[in-house]
């Protein structure tokens, strides 16, 4: 028994130096792109708050970028979605062209002011650049799976400085439900080294004061499960709005390029009409003010219809920043009517919304614990929670399967959610059982 017990410690010291070289090596290059990235990004943030009338050439922007992936990117459309279905059940190496097009396009996309993300873009190309050292290295199909896996962790864990939320959403994101513990330490290690790697470039990340939390009481946590369910509630109608107009869209305009320049003049007039470019762009003041005083109900409304439009028709980007946005005005306007300290419910909003959107609630509870402290732990796991039961079977991620359903509905294992509405079809369709003889 004890030699069986030495051996099995024996044969784990070489696996573990290998997983630390490549986790390693897939971080150095996920961090490094996404430092790259996130200067870039500020430059042009800079650039389109000082120059407000670029937003009439957002159009044009987005007639470039739909050209680019028409002409270069079919292939790597999807996204995060090819990622997803890649590490499920891989087919072949991630183009590298990825990594270059998404960076480009979300740059554009940032640029000229549509209302998109960041992190897609960083998972993206995190996964593509760890693929690429797979590929190199000849790695076999379930090597090559985990190591994807870490480039996803990295590129988060890099973009929003939390290591540990981003080693736990590459590990949960893909599938509700079910998490890939094979992989636990390559994306641990990915997610950990990437965010110093971006440290080390000179990133700054943005900080956020929510000052004391309350004692738990009952009053407190009844108040936070009314305010999950209103952030489940959200992000399900993001998740839905998002997919039924990105479907709409290129049922009715078959030329792909021409769906973000349409989107892209509509978020031009609307800029306009509105007079504030308050929802465009990653929003991060309006989020750090969601913190700092009592914001109006309508800035979570109008932040969701921009990006709705903005990511529906056809821009690159991704979902999580607007998602935070989302949730903190959403958390800020709830606080009188749940009698809870506005920074606390934004700070819950902010992780809650990203929780039923994405359907990761153990990476969004662990990303609160990271930014704003250890003291909020047990009202965000609660938030959090709540907010991934009520948003139901749907979600950003379409190629995201089913591991296990979140409550006693029965659904088949490994359905992906966009086979979902055509799975209940069937079953709504399916003639009733006769009742037993008796």
């Amino acid at each position: 028994m004890n030699n069986d017990h030495t051996s099995e410690q024996v044969e784990l010291l070489p696996y573990m130096a290998k997983w630390l070289l490549l986790a390693t090596a897939a971080a150095v290059l996920a961090g490094s792109a996404s430092a790259f990235f996130l200067f870039a990004l500020e430059r042009v943030t800079v650039f389109r708050i000082a120059s407000p009338g670029i937003v009439w050439l957002l159009p044009l922007a987005g007639f470039a970028v739909g050209w680019l992936y028409h002409r270069l990117g079919k292939d790597v459309e999807a996204g995060n979605n090819l990622i997803i279905d890649e590490i499920h059940d891989p087919k072949k190496t991630i183009p590298l062209r990825m990594a270059p097009l998404v960076l480009g396009g979300t740059v554009l996309s940032h640029l000229f002011g549509a209302s998109v993300g960041r992190e897609g873009t960083a998972v993206q190309m995190g996964a593509t650049l760890a693929d690429q050292v797979a590929y190199r290295l000849k790695l076999d199909r379930d090597a090559r799976r985990v190591l994807v896996m870490a480039g996803m962790s990295a590129g988060f864990s890099s973009v929003f400085g939390t290591p540990v939320a981003g080693a736990i959403f590459g590990l949960e994101v893909l599938a509700i439900g079910r998490m890939r513990y094979d992989a636990i330490l390559p994306c641990i290690v990915a997610a950990i080294v990437a965010d110093r790697v971006g440290l080390w470039w000179g990133i700054k990340h943005t900080h956020y004061a929510i000052g004391a939390v309350p004692e738990i009481g009952a009053a407190g946590l009844a108040a936070v499960v009314g305010a999950g369910i209103a952030f489940g509630l959200a992000g399900m109608l993001f998740a839905t709005l998002t997919h039924k107009l990105g479907d709409a869209v290129k049922r009715r305009v078959r030329y792909a390029p021409a769906r973000p320049l349409l989107g892209g003049a509509v978020v031009a007039l609307a800029v306009w009409l509105l007079g504030t470019q308050r929802y465009v762009g990653l929003g991060i003041p309006v989020i750090v003010q969601s913190f700092q005083q009592q914001l109006g109900f309508e800035d979570w409304l109008g932040k969701l219809a921009f990006t709705v439009v903005s990511l529906g028709s056809g821009f690159k980007g991704g979902e999580v920043t607007p998602l935070f946005y989302i949730g903190a005005t959403l958390g800020n306007a709830l606080a009188p009517l749940l009698h809870l300290p506005f920074p606390l419910l934004a700070a819950l909003g902010f992780v809650a919304v990203f929780a039923g959107a994405a359907n990761v609630p153990l990476a969004s509870t662990i990303m609160a614990i990271e930014l704003f402290g250890g003291a909020i732990a047990p009202y965000a796991a609660l938030a959090c929670v709540v907010s991934y039961l009520f948003s139901g079977h749907t979600g950003i991620y379409r190629a995201q399967r089913v591991g296990r359903a979140k409550h006693q509905r029965a659904l088949p294992e490994d359905l992906r959610l966009s086979e979902l509405p055509a799975y209940r079809a069937r079953e709504r369709a399916r003639p009733a059982a006769p009742p037993p003889e008796q």
